[in-house]
């Protein structure tokens, strides 16, 4: 299967598109076509556990790939470092009402499920595509991407992984788990600025074909593993498929039943993924994406205007604290079927700070997705209600995403069975969770870990334990435009 650049159709192979990560003109690599699978595969998928499934899934976009290869990696991935055997669980609230946890791996976040497979399917690309320099992951990230990638490349052969994160933008524990982070190849630093600066900076490294030049002759060249990769995509379309057979599993559904996800998201990868497995079959009826204040995604979805232009908002769910969402040039090409159209719209992003899609493109976009957000002081009330109700305890992500369900079960009287997309444990942002439940918050982040377990009765994740007694390894803090600088200094 080729994978053709959103800007120019640039194409190459799986093995290039995961290599590269960003096409060279600066789109994203999207694949020609869209595997199937019918309800008899999903039967038999349900049958399977997390990490054959992932191998039967992502097999489906990896023709290069063996599947021997891919069995090996989804044993090393999805092993120990997961708490939970199931890997995703999904957990029942009520009759209509489920959570698919995605927080059991090593860093207790959602990008666990895909960073921990990036590193096996990078590496092997590489060999795939006959590259012989050693390659450096750059990633911007707005809180858990970052470890979660430091996690997974750590002391990988041949690899290097510097992480850029908001300066001020991120939660107490995920700053520590970040840097102190072990490995003699990682290096983190903050940015003066928020994650937009970050993850442009990023891009507009990718984009210097002069700095390019010079750290080839120096033997390296640059990857991403943020959301702009193809290979960090895949492997999350396979969790709403396996949180589909989960559901069937469990009698909540019937096979063929059509259901709701609510998805929280900023950078849009996360809805994305889902959306690629309702093209391939899966029987979804709605996606919901749920933003916090900065909601740029729920204005683009009601009026087909995304605008950029607008205050940015330090929120109680940092990850989702962006106002340029990447993912979303890869669902704009897609539904225009036109690489033009998508650039123009990317140009005008760049140079204006907004766009406005047509009117056919934005029908088919209302067609698939309903959105809606919540601030934090609504967030933090979900949290506390859900808890006193339900004994059920949400992060601050998973409670915006909780209550915008909440909101548009109200608005439209759909009652779909719905999943709620679980993206990180409570425990990384605790601060705001014991005041939800009416706990004491009068200390540094980190500290609350053990009085929010004490509090509720949840045992911490190992993960979390002891982390304020660890070494500081990385304290450096960038302008903006010293990020190149950053990055030539790491690779010197």
């Amino acid at each position: 299967m080729n994978y053709f650049s959103t800007r120019s159709l640039q194409k190459t192979g799986a093995a290039g598109a995961i290599a590269k990560g960003l096409a060279p003109d600066g789109g994203l690599f999207v694949p020609e076509q869209i595997p199937s699978i019918s309800l008899d595969d999903l039967r038999q998928l349900c049958a399977l556990d997390y990490r054959s499934r992932a191998v039967k899934i992502m097999g489906l976009y990896l023709e290069e790939f063996a599947s021997a290869e891919l069995e090996q990696f989804a044993a090393s991935a999805y092993g120990a470092q997961f708490d939970d055997p199931a890997v995703a669980p999904v957990k029942s609230l009520n009759e209509n009402t489920s959570f698919l946890e995605l927080w059991y791996g090593p860093t207790c976040a959602f990008k666990d499920m895909a960073l921990q497979m990036l590193p096996h399917l990078l590496t092997a690309s590489l060999k795939k595509t006959g590259e012989t320099r050693q390659v450096c992951i750059l990633v911007a990230t707005s809180g858990d991407t970052g470890k979660a990638a430091l996690q997974g490349f750590a002391d990988v052969p041949g690899t290097k992984i510097m992480v850029f994160y908001p300066h001020g933008g991120v939660s107490d524990v995920q700053r520590l788990q970040m840097v102190t982070q072990q490995g003699q190849n990682v290096g983190v630093s903050a940015v003066n600025g928020n994650f937009d600066d970050a993850q442009t900076g990023v891009k507009q490294i990718f984009g210097d074909a002069a700095m390019a030049e010079r750290l080839s002759e120096r033997g390296w060249f640059l990857s991403s593993a943020n959301s702009i990769n193809w290979g960090r995509l895949l492997p999350q379309i396979v969790y709403y498929i396996s949180a589909y057979c989960d559901e069937v599993n469990a009698g909540r559904i019937t096979m063929g039943e059509k259901i709701n996800f609510v998805v929280p998201t900023g950078n849009f990868g996360n809805i994305l993924a889902g959306w690629y497995a309702k093209q391939m079959g899966l029987p979804v009826n709605r996606f919901v994406c749920a933003s916090n204040e900065n909601n740029v995604l729920t204005e683009f979805i009601r009026t087909g205007t995304y605008n950029k232009n607008r205050p940015f908002h330090v929120t109680a769910s940092p990850s989702m604290d962006i106002l340029v969402s990447s993912n979303l040039e890869r669902l704009l090409f897609t539904l225009s079927g036109s690489a033009p159209e998508t650039d123009g719209y990317m140009r005008a992003l760049r140079e204006q700070g907004q766009y406005t899609v047509s009117a056919a493109l934005l029908e088919k976009l209302q067609a698939e997705f309903s959105c809606g957000f919540c601030d934090d002081e609504r967030t933090r009330a979900a949290i506390g209600r859900v808890w006193a109700e339900h004994h059920y305890l949400m992060d601050t992500h998973t409670a915006v995403a909780y209550q915008v369900l909440e909101d548009y079960r109200a608005e439209t009287g759909d009652q779909t069975p719905a999943v709620v997309v679980s993206t990180a444990s409570p425990f990384k942002f605790c601060d705001h969770v014991l005041r939800a439940v009416g706990g004491n918050a009068d200390a540094p982040g980190v500290q609350l870990i053990d009085r929010l377990s004490e509090t509720t009765g949840i045992p911490a994740p190992a993960p979390l334990a002891g982390l304020d007694q660890r070494e500081v390894r990385f304290g450096s803090v960038v302008e903006k435009e010293a990020m190149p600088q950053a990055v030539e200094s790491f690779l010197a």
